[in-house]
């Protein structure tokens, strides 16, 4: 079993650095600045948007490519103090980790990485897998964070985060980078990452761990904290779920195969 374990954290690690050094160098950036911006604020409310169920904050949005490069950032508020200002690099994260850990054919949103990533779980330990680089996520002034001069721009920043607000990005032909959303409950940074998602047209997923065959959020953990489908996520106290079900953004884990 221990062996088992540190075979499936070394393929994590694997593929996440693979994705922020470059391992598919040149990847072109699935959305422009302006696509992002627009995308972004018309799926969370604190911009106009419709409610996630949760906070309804500010939010940060960030898009890296399929290199795991920084190629798109932007916030809802008017300045950096608006949203929390950890969710910036927390929002890179996200990208990295759902680009890092989703194939031409089978998604894996960072919700769908919670269960997995508990103590005991298949991918335990994998959040240290890909450590972000400060030096490339804190460069220039503050005040350009989630701009079109954001310094984080055209850097692997890296990152891994295992809990909802991340998915890879599939524009029919196959995946084509990552994007996460930060600000807010992990449950509701999920739904506006699914809001925007679809704005941005970049939905097309073709296979994931749900019934549905997508990297929607599976609610089945128990009290006992176990997920019966090995690729769910907790609740988050509001009405997260309902929206998620509401717009599509839940569903079942998929049998087993038989």
């Amino acid at each position: 079993m221990r062996f088992r374990l540190s075979v499936a954290v070394s393929a994590v690690s694997v593929l996440l650095c693979a994705s922020a050094t470059g391992a598919f160098a040149g990847a072109k950036c699935p959305v422009n600045q302006d696509q992002l911006v627009k995308a972004l604020k018309s799926s969370a409310k604190a911009s106009g948007g419709p409610g996630n169920g949760g906070l309804d904050n500010n939010m940060w949005a960030a898009v890296v490519a399929r290199d795991g490069i920084l190629c798109a950032i932007a916030r809802t508020g008017n300045n950096v103090g608006d949203q929390w200002p950890a969710s910036r690099g927390i929002a890179i994260a996200k990208a990295t980790t759902a680009n890092g850990m989703s194939l031409p054919k089978f998604a894996l949103s960072t919700a769908n990485l919670w269960a997995g990533s508990q103590p005991g779980g298949y991918l335990y330990g994998s959040i240290t897998a890909a450590p972000p680089d400060p030096s490339a996520l804190y460069a220039g002034p503050s005040e350009s964070y989630g701009t079109p001069t954001d310094p984080a721009l055209g850097h692997a920043v890296g990152g891994t985060i295992v809990f909802a607000g991340g998915l890879a990005l599939y524009n029919g032909s196959g995946v084509v980078g990552g994007l996460g959303l930060s600000g807010d409950t992990s449950c509701g940074d999920h739904n506006v990452a699914w809001r925007t998602r679809h704005a941005l047209g970049l939905d097309h997923v073709p296979g994931g761990p749900t019934s549905k065959r997508n990297d929607a959020i599976i609610y089945d953990v128990g009290a006992n904290g176990k997920s019966k489908s090995g690729f769910g996520h907790p609740t988050c106290g509001h009405h997260e779920a309902d929206v998620a079900k509401q717009i599509g953004a839940s569903a079942d884990g998929a049998p087993p195969p038989k």
